[in-house]
C-alpha cells in the first residue's frame, strides 16, 4: 500500500486506511452514508459551516473499496441521481417590457441571493431561456442572485467553486501547491452573468458587476462560513469582449488551455477562454499564500 495519497485536498496515510478497517468492523450494520457521516465525525472532517463532507467522505471510501485496501457493505439502495439526469428549468413568465433610460432614472436596483428561495425557479428559468450557455447545476459551494429593478429582474449573477487547477490563475497569485491545497474554497468562479436582453441601460451592467462583488464576501461567510478574496471567470473570445468586467477593473491573467479538467490527452478539445479575475481585497495574495 501507498504511504499517502491525496484525495480531495486531504492527505490520507496508511494508518488512516487502519482506521477506517476498524470503524466498519465496530459497525457491521452500518450503511455506506452512515459509515461516511461516522467517519467524518471521527475526523472532524466538516465545512466551514458545520456541515459534514460526507459525499466526499464517501468518494474517498469508494475509491480505496475499489483500489481492495477496504471492504464496504454491499449497497443497500440506489436513489436516483439527480446529476446524472436533470430535468430543465421550466419556463416562468416574467415581465418583458424594453427597460431604457439612464441608469440615474431606473428604479432603485436591489441585489436578491435566491438559492433556495421561492424565487431560485426563476433565476434558473431565466438562464435556461436567456443565456447563450443555458443553465446548468453550480458546482460544490454556489450561490445565486437575482439583480432587481424595482420589482423586475434585471440581470442574474451565479458563482460556484473555483477550479482546483489553472495555471495562468496560479502563477498570478503566486501561491504554493500546498497553499493552493488549503485556500482553494476562498475563491469563487463567476459561470454566468446575464443580463436581460430586454435591458438596455449604458453601463449598468459594469455598476452591478462591481457593486456585486462588493458584496459576495459578506454573503458567502453568512452562508458557508469563510471569506471570499479572489474570484475569477472565463470569456469566450470569439462570442465576447468582455467589456463590462473590464469597466469593472477585472484583469486578463491569461487563457485556458482549452483541454479541460477530464482530459485524457494533451490537446484542446474545447473552446480556449480568457481568464479574467479581481480580488476582493488587497491583501489577497497573503491571505491566499498562508499555509
Amino acid at each position: 500500500m501507498q504511504a499517502s495519497w491525496h484525495y480531495r485536498q486531504r492527505v490520507i496515510t496508511g494508518t488512516d486506511v487502519v482506521f477506517i478497517r476498524q470503524l466498519i468492523a465496530e459497525h457491521p450494520r452500518a450503511s455506506r452514508r452512515e459509515l461516511s457521516c461516522l467517519l467524518c465525525k471521527a475526523w472532524n472532517w466538516a465545512q466551514a459551516n458545520g456541515a459534514l463532507c460526507d459525499m466526499v467522505c464517501r468518494g474517498l471510501m469508494l475509491k480505496l473499496h475499489r483500489e481492495g485496501h477496504i471492504a464496504l457493505p454491499p449497497v443497500r439502495r440506489r436513489p436516483p441521481n439527480p446529476l446524472v439526469k436533470r430535468k430543465k428549468p421550466a419556463a416562468v413568465e416574467v415581465d418583458t417590457r424594453p427597460l431604457h433610460g439612464r441608469l440615474a432614472e431606473i428604479p432603485p436596483l436591489e441585489f436578491r441571493s435566491v438559492r433556495r428561495t421561492p424565487e431560485e425557479p426563476l433565476f434558473n428559468s431565466l438562464l435556461e431561456q436567456f443565456h447563450y450557455l443555458r443553465y446548468t447545476q453550480p458546482v460544490g459551494e454556489n450561490l445565486k442572485f437575482l439583480a432587481c429593478a424595482g420589482q423586475r429582474p434585471v440581470a442574474c449573477f451565479a458563482w460556484s467553486s473555483s477550479a482546483h487547477y489553472l495555471g495562468c490563475r496560479d502563477r498570478f497569485l503566486g501561491w504554493s501547491d500546498q497553499a493552493r491545497r488549503k485556500n482553494i474554497h476562498l475563491l469563487a468562479y463567476n459561470p454566468r452573468f446575464l443580463l436581460l436582453p430586454w435591458v438596455r441601460i449604458p453601463y449598468l451592467a459594469s455598476h452591478l458587476l462591481a457593486r456585486m462583488t462588493r458584496m459576495l464576501s459578506g454573503e458567502w461567510e453568512r452562508v458557508y462560513g469563510h471569506p471570499i478574496y479572489f474570484v475569477e471567470t472565463f470569456i469566450d473570445p470569439e462570442r465576447f469582449r468582455g467589456t463590462c468586467y473590464r469597466a469593472a477593473n477585472w484583469m486578463v491573467l491569461g487563457c485556458t488551455t482549452g483541454r479541460g479538467k477530464n482530459a485524457w490527452s494533451k490537446k484542446p478539445n474545447r473552446p480556449i477562454k480568457q481568464v479574467l479575475g479581481y480580488p476582493l481585497t488587497p491583501h489577497f495574495r497573503e491571505l491566499l499564500a498562508e499555509v
